[in-house]
């Protein structure tokens, strides 16, 4: 393997997937160090991994270690796909490459998604219920789908034995077998050679081609070609690592608990974009949307190699391809910053209002004040630079609002608003009027 011959002038283009897999073997080496001292069960779970982090001797760094790169791992198979796509790389008679690099780009996103139950925090639990609710409003099969995820009509510690299983023995088994099916058809067809604009490919002559520029032009992948990868992977390494000791892991939430209302489930940063998606998307069809996207997605993805097989390589000559790549990054680092901004979420965390306003001498605008964060109104709507995005903002909502249109939008409240007139004394509602009346 080592001794196998590639074409010349392979480029730091080509890194990315051997990158994934330093990432891989880093994930397996820090995980079986984590399963030495994590307690699957409901009742330990969180306590177990409380003691990882601030306990245990370098647990913090392990955890770390294991999070960053799970990063890692999916942004260098991301990158990895971009790059074979724009080369065009899937083409004769690599299609089995490309098919199987996109079973495992399945495989790497859902032991992320399934890694962040195992926190058994209110973040990842939650998370976990908002997948299955979504699995479950697949037509036809969605009650099945989301019972296959945590085990049974709700979630609870079979979810958590299960989350496991998936995440600790049947995705990395799968991830293991496909990517030895990868590196097989790696040395069975070769690397691909870097394109050329005008070289065509035709699997009538290709592999005779390819065998010819081998023997005349081909370097042994060690240490000619391999320098490169090992280079490259070095340093994913060492920043993963360096990232680790400086920031460590995210802090667990609270532990889970149904009676937390004040729970916004948030994944991680490789699922915000899927997560903003669905929360844009009109409720009348997210339904469809969940049970058509994924299949014509991950259809298309695996056809794209037995549809187009031959012909142009080069990105100069397939200009639609750049653009289809281009596209498909804007609109992801797009759903990435607004599912960081969370605008359809209440904002828990927002400083009350007098910390960012002058309190007034008025004692009722201050009553009204006080009531404005109390009351959870500012949890939705933002004021003078402070507060949720659910709602319209409501800085100037006096100059255009009467008294009584406030009062009623209030006590009645609205399509996205709860009706306050039961949890608000008429003293309370006054004041909240009055205060709301005087932003101009």
């Amino acid at each position: 393997m080592l001794k196998h011959p590639v074409p010349p002038n392979a480029k730091w283009s080509y890194v990315f997937g051997s990158a994934t897999l330093f990432c891989f073997l880093l994930q397996v080496v820090t995980g079986i160090g984590l399963a030495l001292l994590y307690q699957p069960s409901s009742e330990e779970a969180y306590q177990s991994l409380q003691f990882i982090t601030h306990q245990a001797t370098m647990g913090k760094v392990l955890r770390g270690i294991h999070y960053f790169g799970a990063s890692g791992m999916i942004l260098m198979v991301g990158v990895h796909m971009i790059r074979v796509f724009i080369t065009a790389s899937y083409k004769y008679p690599r299609e089995m490459s490309w098919i199987s690099g996109v079973f495992l780009l399945l495989f790497t996103i859902t032991m992320g998604f399934t890694g962040q139950l195992l926190r058994w925090d209110s973040n990842g639990v939650w998370s976990a219920v908002v997948a299955a609710e979504q699995l479950g409003r697949v037509p036809f099969i969605g009650t099945w789908l989301a019972q296959l995820l945590i085990g049974g009509d709700t979630i609870g510690a079979q979810s958590l034995s299960r989350f496991f299983a998936f995440h600790v023995f049947i995705f990395p088994g799968l991830i293991f077998l496909f990517v030895g099916f990868h590196l097989q058809q790696v040395l069975r067809n070769g690397i691909s050679e870097p394109p050329k604009a005008g070289r065509m490919v035709n699997p009538k002559t290709y592999r005779q081609w390819y065998e010819n520029l081998l023997k005349k032009e081909g370097v042994p992948f060690w240490p000619d070609a391999a320098w490169r990868d090992a280079i490259f992977g070095s340093a994913v390494i060492l920043a993963i690592v360096a990232l680790a000791v400086i920031f460590g892991p995210p802090e667990l939430t609270q532990p889970p608990d149904p009676s937390l209302v004040h729970t916004v489930p948030e994944p991680d940063w490789y699922m915000l974009a899927i997560f903003a998606l669905f929360a844009l998307m009109p409720p009348e069809i997210e339904s469809w949307v969940i049970f058509i996207g994924p299949i014509l997605g991950i259809t298309a993805l695996i056809a794209l190699p037995l549809l187009s097989n031959k012909g142009e390589r080069s990105p100069k000559r397939r200009p639609w391809a750049v653009v289809a790549v281009v596209c498909v990054v804007v609109f992801m680092i797009s759903l990435l910053t607004i599912g960081f901004q969370a605008p359809w979420s209440p904002k828990f965390e927002t400083k009350p209002i007098a910390e960012v306003q002058a309190k007034p001498q008025d004692p009722v605008l201050a009553h009204g004040m006080s009531l404005f964060y109390q009351k959870g109104c500012q949890y939705c709507h933002q004021m003078h630079g402070e507060g949720g995005h659910t709602g319209p903002e409501l800085s100037t909502i006096g100059r255009n609002w009467t008294e009584q249109q406030l009062q009623i939008q209030i006590v009645n409240g609205g399509s996205d608003m709860p009706a306050y007139g039961g949890m608000l004394t008429n003293e309370e509602l006054h004041a909240l009027v009055v205060y709301l009346k005087a932003q101009q």
